[in-house]
């Protein structure tokens, strides 16, 4: 019978602890560790999943958990990202997004610091109009009878259009011919790329402030530009246009792109045109059309005057025949 030597336990000996080869890491230390690994590895990752617990402090921040039937994780989009969105993020929401994964030391937490959000199967930018064009139905900003008339023969227009563009040398040209009497103003204004929408929404409000010396008000204004990208037509389904147009006290014609171009400032102006030429063809009559009807109103004010002079001097005529008139002096000798 072999003899089994005996243990460290039972031979008297302590087994150090921790073991002499094993570094002992604080809290701190791990985690720092992870979050060097994690950061380093996905420093670009696309995640898809569903929004839910949205929140949004007022630092302008956006915080929200993304999940799946798996797992949840916490992301979030910081204010100068969001501002960049063209549509509004809610709770429920599938989306896919490109960020970097963080660990957050303070919670030993990791989350992902989203850089860029897709909605997930329809373009951002469709998704953003379908969300303004909701909110502002719920306004009441589409119902017609909110909607002003156009003056019949406008004395001043005003035209909110870029100032280099085909489109306002095609309205100027239209309104010259069309009505010449006509006082058109041009407010300049950039019609696509960032800025564009404010610049817009600002003219908008300058014009209805202006109160000319001369007391002619401005009676139409026209917000146009010619055809062009969804992206190239966007300042025209931005808000603050839309607010814009809304509180215009003066009546607002668009003539935004092409037929098929329909935009949120086209649902909220008092007349939409399908281009700007029409736009400038809706809101002054056509000076031969006008010359026509006073031709013919000429025409039917001398007819009905030479049918009154014939009618006068037949009746003159009849008296004239009258016996009375004819032998004045019969009855007197009667």
């Amino acid at each position: 019978m072999v003899a089994k030597p005996a243990s460290k336990e039972h031979s008297g000996m302590a087994t150090p602890f921790p073991p002499a080869n094993v570094k002992v890491l604080t809290v701190g230390e791990l985690t720092r560790s992870l979050k060097q690994v994690v950061e380093e590895a996905y420093t670009s990752v696309w995640v898809e999943g569903e929004v839910s617990n949205l929140a949004r402090p007022s630092s302008g921040h956006q915080y929200l958990t993304l999940k799946d039937d798996e797992a949840p994780l916490r992301a979030v989009i910081y204010r100068g990202i969001g501002l960049r969105m063209r549509f509004e993020l809610r709770d429920g929401m599938r989306i896919i997004v490109r960020g970097r994964l963080t660990l957050f030391m303070p919670r030993g937490e990791y989350q992902l610091l989203i850089e860029e959000v897709h909605p997930k199967g329809i373009g951002p930018l469709e998704l953003a109009f379908r969300q303004l064009k909701e909110k502002l139905s719920v306004k009441g900003y589409f119902e017609p009878q909110r909607k002003k008339k156009l003056p019949r023969i406008p004395r001043r227009v005003a035209l909110v259009t870029s100032a280099t563009g085909s489109a306002v040398r095609d309205m100027l040209e239209i309104l010259s011919r069309r009505w010449p009497a006509v006082e058109v103003w041009i407010c300049p204004v950039r019609v696509q790329g960032e800025g564009a929408a404010p610049e817009i929404a600002a003219a908008l409000a300058m014009l209805n402030q202006l109160c000319p010396p001369d007391a002619v008000p401005i009676e139409v204004l026209i917000v146009g530009r010619g055809g062009g990208s969804l992206e190239d037509l966007w300042p025209f389904n931005e808000e603050c246009v839309a607010e814009a147009i809304y509180a215009s006290r003066i009546p607002v014609v668009t003539g935004i792109g092409h037929e098929d171009d329909l935009t949120i400032a086209d649902m909220v102006a008092d007349c939409r045109a399908l281009t700007p030429s029409e736009a400038a063809e809706r809101i002054v009559p056509d000076r031969s059309d006008v010359l026509k009807w006073l031709a013919g109103l000429e025409n039917r004010w001398l007819g009905l005057l030479s049918r009154r002079v014939q009618e006068l001097r037949s009746r003159l005529d009849d008296l004239a025949n009258r016996g009375v008139f004819r032998n004045p002096l019969e009855r007197v000798r009667g």
